[in-house]
């Protein structure tokens, strides 16, 4: 039996004839206003691009599972978590972060991990990167980071002398620095790497206690990494290498894999912890908060269209579920706003009706109208609250417990006083914990990347950076003023007391 031919039709779905030959007056003459197919055609092509993301502007993504393994369910109770075996679909959006969409997928930058777990609570977006801690630990400073990262208002270049200005002159920074310009930097696609939630968040048990977590991902495939010279090769060769890595294998049936771990911390000890546990600049020491194994997860499904779900996949931090909540992380806190401000100039009001970031669940509330509204927009139910005609409720057991703010006075903190200002122990501890050829890798990565500072204050930003790697590790400081070829008695100078 022959399949039924699908007709050509226009959007309203009227059938047409003619898909290639503009209607005219004459086979030379001009073409006629009332040619609608042709102006349908054009219309909808010029506006086939959405906004792109200002950061994590290009990306891979494809659809998975996330399946629990280890009992967790006296931290939280979150229903992702309820049961051993207990499986949720996932979607999970790589990225890097301060390139256009147009831009390689081996450039140095951090990798975005984005999550979406559809759970019968609602969706649950933990949207991190693939490192640990981030540049800045305040929200007020993101967009200047950003800027940073972007072009230069005059050239319309990338400029290393911003890049390291901002650096320098955010000693914070040093952290994820001492990450990026390792060759953690640049990952080998998406499957070798880990993955973090980064931030700090709450757990929620059945006794409404709460615990602190951190999130990590640990890569079932293997660290596995480009050096600087391999990821510029092969941004000649292929600046799509981690798309294509990435779909291939799963669709080769090459699964990619990941162990959920995590890191608990009870609330009554963040008061003490000789860390602030919400500073995203700092890690927590594995040795006091060890890894407690949770479940795997597994990426097994190609979206089977690019723009219908990564391009138009939303996340957000603020969208927790019962049983996971947020912290007093300031950086997670400004996003809780940004984020999904960001998504509704990209993809309008009513972008969680889009199918990938749909809740497969019951949704129930009385927003209603703006453009694009699909559902129904309630039908003829009504459209505020409370109300006497519909059953919707407030459901009290949901409610967190209340926060201790310990009667603090609101004000604007110096966000590095004393007691928030050690930016060196951390990164100084990587760099002692990392191999001879790490070592030398990061060196050679960090004198590369600080050559290209110019122009009429490029020794002021070069000797006030050098100061930070001095702080972190004297030994570094010292090898990359050497690579630098600066002069090592006006280097001495630079060196902390």
């Amino acid at each position: 039996m022959e399949p039924i031919k699908k007709k050509l039709t226009t959007a309203s779905g009227k059938p047409y004839a003619e898909n290639e030959n503009s209607q005219t007056i004459g086979p030379r003459g001009p073409i006629l206003l009332q040619d609608f197919i042709l102006h349908e055609k054009m219309a909808h092509f010029n506006r086939e691009r959405i906004p792109e993301r200002v950061v994590h502007a290009k990306g891979s993504g494809a659809y998975g599972t996330l399946t629990i393994t280890h009992d967790i369910t006296k931290y939280t109770r979150a229903k992702v978590f309820s049961e051993i075996g207990k499986e949720t679909r996932t979607f999970l959006r790589f990225s890097t972060v301060g390139g256009e969409k147009g831009s390689a997928d081996t450039e140095r930058d951090p990798r975005g991990f984005a999550l979406k777990f559809y759970t019968e609570d609602g969706n649950w977006d933990l949207v991190g990167n693939n490192t640990p801690v981030f540049f800045i630990k305040d929200p007020k400073k993101f967009g200047d980071f950003i800027h940073t990262q972007k072009r230069d208002p005059y050239t319309n270049c990338k400029s290393p002398t911003m890049m390291w200005d901002f650096w320098s002159l955010n000693p914070e920074s040093l952290h994820q620095v001492t990450i990026l310009m390792s060759d953690r930097g640049t990952p080998y696609g998406y499957r070798h790497m880990d993955g973090f939630g980064s931030h700090t968040f709450s757990f929620i048990n059945n006794d409404n206690e709460r615990f602190y977590v951190k999130f990590h991902f640990k890569t079932q495939q293997g660290i596995k990494n480009f050096t600087d010279e391999e990821a510029s090769d092969m941004r000649s060769k292929n600046p799509d290498f981690a798309q294509h890595d990435l779909l291939s294998h799963i669709d080769n049936g090459d699964f990619p894999k990941w162990d959920l771990k995590i890191q608990v911390m009870p609330e009554a000890k963040a008061a003490t912890y000789h860390i602030n546990p919400f500073d995203l600049t700092k890690v927590w020491p594995h040795g006091d908060y060890p890894l407690i194994d949770v479940g795997v997860l597994e990426l097994n499904e190609n979206p089977d269209n690019y723009f219908a779900h990564v391009e138009q996949a939303a996340f957000a931090p603020a969208h927790v579920i019962d049983g996971i909540g947020y912290s007093p992380d300031k950086m997670l806190q400004g996003r809780i706003l940004s984020y999904p401000d960001a998504q509704r100039y990209r993809l309008g009001a009513n972008y969680e009706q889009i199918p990938v970031n749909r809740c497969p669940f019951m949704v129930s509330n009385y927003q209603r109208d703006g453009q694009m509204r699909v559902d129904g927009n309630g039908g003829k139910n009504p459209n505020y609250f409370p109300n006497s005609f519909d059953d919707i409720h407030a459901d009290p057991s949901y409610k967190e417990p209340a926060w201790d703010v310990n009667a603090q006075v609101a004000d604007w903190y110096d966000r590095n006083a004393e007691g928030e200002n050690d930016h060196y122990t951390q990164p100084g501890n990587l760099y002692r914990l990392m191999s001879d050829e790490s070592k030398k890798d990061l060196i050679k990565n960090i004198v590369h990347a600080m050559s290209g500072i110019a122009g009429p204050k490029k020794d002021e930003i070069t000797n006030r950076q050098l100061c930070h790697w001095f702080r972190a590790d004297i030994g570094l400081g010292m090898a990359v003023a050497q690579g630098l070829q600066l002069d090592l008695s006006e280097t001495m100078k630079h060196m902390p007391a």
